[in-house]
């Protein structure tokens, strides 16, 4: 380091950082100028709106996959967020701290378990689960709630009991001496205070959720159809980039990028959305 000098250190940051942009901003680049011109010459309206998919026939309409990946993404956070917040609250709050400093790394590494392996036991395990209690073909908008739910917790707890221990223990102590229960100090001044960390972790899953692709292919059923109850097959939408690509030529190719930029767009409006009320929070305090 000292050959280098704080100037050369400074550069050499500087140059990797923009370095990292610049690939991001490339791939940007790359899906809005191959999808983008298909979405004009098609039609916005036709694309996003038609519910018929048959790229054999020149016919590219995106609305069930648009349909599927939003209520697989709703069942994923009703099924993740509680569970996630829950134990981030019991973990932080109420476990030992023995007890968090050993089971909060534990649950990280879910995060390294291949999605692959998720598939594998949603449609070992809970696919024949689902159609023996519930019926109907067991892949399904539930299963892939179930998996993608339990993808997201170690997103959710971790960053929540992160934003939880960060709320100074002044606030907690005080609530305690004005009379409160240790319930009612959790619930109505820890979770509050650190709600920002909680909602970005919320985003985070969901960003997590609709960006997942091999464990929905496996346990969602694949059909193009827009669902009516949880039971029903499904493909969302990187299911379909993913299972089409590989043999996609002409406009068929330019329609799977195109959902690509779709895809692109809601990430952004989640994550303006996260931004925004994580800077009114802050405001507030």
């Amino acid at each position: 380091m000292a050959l280098i000098g704080e100037k050369g250190v400074q550069r050499i940051l500087l140059v990797t950082a923009f370095s990292a942009m610049s690939a991001l901003l490339l791939i940007a680049l790359f899906i809005v100028n191959e999808g983008v011109p298909f979405m004009f010459r098609y039609g916005i309206q036709g694309f996003l709106l038609s519910s018929d998919w048959d790229p054999s026939s020149g016919t590219f309409g995106i609305f069930p996959m648009i349909m599927a990946s939003l209520w697989v993404t709703v069942g994923a956070l009703l099924v993740g967020a509680p569970l996630g917040i829950a134990g981030a609250v019991f973990l932080s709050e109420f476990a030992p701290r023995p007890v968090m400093r050993v089971v909060k790394p534990a649950i990280e590494l879910l995060a390294a378990i291949p999605s692959v392996v998720y598939g594998f036991i949603g449609v070992m395990v809970l696919a024949p689960l689902i159609r023996e209690v519930f019926g109907g073909p067991g892949l399904s908008v539930l299963a892939a709630s179930i998996i993608l739910g339990i993808m997201i917790l170690p997103t959710v707890i971790s960053i929540s009991i992160d934003s939880i221990l960060a709320v100074p223990q002044s606030y907690r102590e005080g609530s305690l001496a004005l009379g409160a229960t240790v319930w009612q100090t959790v619930h109505m001044v820890t979770v509050r205070a650190a709600k920002s960390g909680i909602i970005a972790s919320v985003i985070l899953g969901l960003g997590r959720a609709i960006g997942e692709t091999m464990a929905v292919i496996m346990v969602a059923g694949n059909a193009v159809k827009i669902p009516d109850s949880p039971l029903d097959s499904v493909r969302t939408l990187t299911a379909n980039i993913a299972l089409e690509m590989s043999y996609a030529t002409g406009m068929h190719r330019e329609a799977l990028f195109a959902t690509g930029v779709v895809l692109f767009v809601v990430i952004i409006i989640l994550n303006t959305v996260a931004s925004v009320a994580m800077r009114k929070r802050a405001a507030k305090k």
